[in-house]
């Protein structure tokens, strides 16, 4: 009997692979989509894929149910900011968002888990089959780290786990041991980009240049859930990095997935990027 995995299916590449890679190990994949955030390219490695709008939860666990789904993951992005975009919930979701103490995004996700198992259906790691993703320690691209990078890696490092630890974001930027942005709900490539206009702009107000430059640190949480909420990069934050003016990015080993590597890592030495991935600094 052929085994059966479900999806949800958020925003990116990461879902396509997810998908791909199911697939290709004789899984049947059924997808629960969002609508207008969803790519449709992800029917190619569908059995059965289907629309929901973001706020429902009564309809996608009808769908995995009648497929007779027992495991389902979630994977790709999805803004938490999108909860005050005018979402509007159907009447079991609202009834969890009702119980949950606050909307930060490890909660929502928590619950929603908590929700699908009442109905006897396990969330899953978003990794399960992508394991050969995850970041190994080591230099990735550019050059290795001199002391003065290691001195803001290190700054950023101890923040980024003390943030990620109240669930706020998991991304810190820093320039010569100061602290210029903080990930909260707008993203890690957001981030970044703020941080280049902040720095950009203390510089044309009279700021020194210092010598380490923009250096970004992400990390997982210290228990990492790997149902929900992986860490992850790609060549979108490092084309943010590049329009930031970012010199270095450090990311956690075994616990941040990399979306096409080999195209990361071309496109950090083309813009002259240092990419590590570290085990603890």
């Amino acid at each position: 009997m052929t085994e059966k995995i479900g999806l949800i299916a958020g925003a990116g590449k990461f879902p396509m692979l997810f998908a791909r890679e199911a697939s290709r190990r004789g899984y049947e994949v059924y997808i629960a989509g969002l609508t207008g955030v969803t790519a449709p390219e992800l029917e190619r490695d569908a059995k059965v894929m289907e629309y929901f709008r973001l706020g429902q939860l009564s309809s996608p666990i009808d769908f995995f149910l009648k497929n007779g789904v027992r495991r389902v993951a979630m994977a790709g992005l999805v803004r938490h900011s999108s909860i005050f975009g005018g979402v509007m919930p159907d009447l079991r979701a609202a009834k969890v968002l009702a119980r949950i103490q606050d909307m930060r995004a490890e909660t929502i996700f928590r619950a929603v888990a908590d929700e699908f198992s009442r109905d006897g259906i396990e969330m899953a790691s978003s990794a399960m089959f992508l394991d050969h993703l995850l970041a190994k320690p080591g230099l990735i691209a550019g050059k290795n780290p001199d002391k003065i990078a290691q001195s803001n890696m290190a700054l950023g490092w101890k923040i980024a786990k003390a943030l990620a630890s109240m669930d706020v974001g998991l991304t810190v930027v820093v320039a010569d041991m100061s602290v210029v942005a903080l990930e909260a709900m707008e993203g890690t490539d957001a981030c970044i980009l703020r941080a280049g206009e902040i720095y950009k702009n203390a510089l044309a107000g009279g700021l020194k240049k210092g010598k380490s430059g923009l250096v970004v640190v992400k990390v997982a949480r210290e228990k990492q859930d790997f149902r929900f909420d992986l860490p992850v990069i790609g060549k979108g934050t490092v084309e943010s990095m590049a329009k930031a003016g970012a010199a270095l990015l450090a990311i956690e080993s075994g616990s941040t997935l990399i979306i096409d590597r080999e195209e990361v890592s071309a496109l950090a030495d083309k813009h002259g990027i240092t990419l590590i991935s570290v085990d603890n600094i």
